[in-house]
C-alpha cells in the first residue's frame, strides 16, 4: 500500500511539474491495435475480447513478476506509468480552467462540450445543473474509478478499468466495441457503482453532510428502485446538492447558484477536496500498517 500512495502522488506532482507529458497519454495505438487493418467490421468484437483480455494478462503478470523484486523500485515504476497513463486521458483542471477562462460565449460553450468526453456523445447544455454534473461525472471517469482500482488491484485493476471505459463510451473506439459496445457500458456501470458511493460519501463530508443525504434519500425516493442498482444519477444529484450549498454559504465568493461560471468553478474546489480526502484516507492505511 505505500507503494501505490507514492505511486500516486509521484503521478499528481507529474502531472502538474511536467504537463507537456499529457501528449503522451494518447489511445490511438490501442484503436490500431483493436481495429482490423481492412477496415472490415467482421470480427471485430471478438479481436477486441481476445485482445483485451490479452492486455489484461500481460499487466498481471508484469505486476506479478515485478513484486517484491529489485527492491520494489521497478514495480514502483511500473506503477505510476501505468497510472498516468490511465488517469485521464484528458486533464480535467485543464478542461474546466478552458471553460471558465475562455474570452467569449460561444469557445466557452464549445470548451464545455469537452467536459463530456469519454462519458457521453449528447451536447451538453450550458447551465449550472448540468456543467456540474458534468464535472463530477468526468471526475468519477478520469480520477476517482481509476483511483479505487488502482488502490484496490494495482496496475491491473487501473488498466482493466480505462480498457473498459474507453470500449465502453469512447466514440474513437465505437467500432473496435461493434455490437459489445452495449455489454462494455453495463461493465463499466459496474465498476463505477463502488467508486461512485464512495465518492457521494465523500461530498457529503467535504460539503453539507444535511444536503447531500436529503439529495441522496430523494433521489432514490423519486426513481423507486432502491439503492442497489446501476442507475448512478445520484451522484449528480448529491453533486448540485452540495455545489449549490457551497456556493449559497459564499464560500466561492459569490452565491448565485444559478450562474454556470460559478458552479463550474466551486465544483472544481469541492473535486480536489474530494481528491485530498482520498489520498488522506490511503496515507491513514499506510501508516496503520506501519504502526502496527
Amino acid at each position: 500500500m505505500a507503494k501505490t500512495l507514492i505511486a500516486i502522488l509521484l503521478v499528481l506532482l507529474s502531472m502538474h511539474a511536467l504537463p507537456d507529458l499529457l501528449r503522451f497519454r494518447r489511445f490511438g495505438w490501442l484503436r490500431n491495435l483493436l481495429t482490423p487493418a481492412d477496415g472490415q467490421a467482421r470480427g471485430t468484437s471478438s479481436r477486441t475480447v481476445w485482445i483485451t483480455a490479452l492486455l489484461l494478462i500481460v499487466t498481471a503478470l508484469i505486476q506479478a513478476g515485478l513484486h517484491r523484486h529489485w527492491f520494489g523500485i521497478l514495480e514502483l515504476a511500473f506503477m505510476v506509468v501505468v497510472l498516468y497513463q490511465c488517469w485521464g486521458p484528458r486533464d480535467l483542471d485543464e478542461d474546466i480552467d478552458a471553460v471558465l477562462k475562455a474570452p467569449d460565449s460561444e469557445r466557452r460553450r464549445a470548451a464545455a462540450q469537452r467536459l463530456n468526453d469519454g462519458i457521453s456523445e449528447q451536447v451538453l447544455p450550458f447551465n449550472a445543473a448540468a456543467l456540474v454534473e458534468a464535472g463530477f461525472a468526468a471526475a468519477l471517469s478520469r480520477r476517482f474509478g481509476v483511483l479505487f482500482w488502482f488502490t484496490l488491484m494495482g496496475p491491473f485493476g487501473a488498466v482493466a478499468y480505462r480498457l473498459v471505459h474507453l470500449l465502453a463510451r469512447s466514440p474513437a473506439f465505437a467500432e473496435a466495441a461493434g455490437d459489445l459496445r452495449p455489454t462494455f457500458e453495463r461493465a463499466a456501470l459496474i465498476l463505477d457503482w463502488l467508486p461512485a458511493h464512495l465518492l457521494a460519501w465523500t461530498l457529503a463530508l467535504v460539503t453539507d453532510f444535511d444536503a447531500s443525504v436529503r439529495a441522496w434519500r430523494e433521489y432514490h425516493a423519486a426513481h423507486g428502485q432502491g439503492y442497489f442498482t446501476l442507475d448512478l444519477g445520484f451522484l449528480g444529484a448529491i453533486a448540485r446538492a452540495g455545489v449549490d450549498a457551497d456556493v449559497a454559504a459564499g464560500d466561492a465568493g459569490i452565491d448565485d447558484v444559478n450562474d454556470p461560471l460559478t458552479e463550474l468553478a466551486d465544483t472544481r474546489i469541492i473535486l480536489r477536496r474530494a481528491l485530498y480526502a482520498w489520498i488522506a484516507v490511503i496515507a491513514v492505511i499506510v501508516i496503520g500498517g506501519w504502526a502496527a
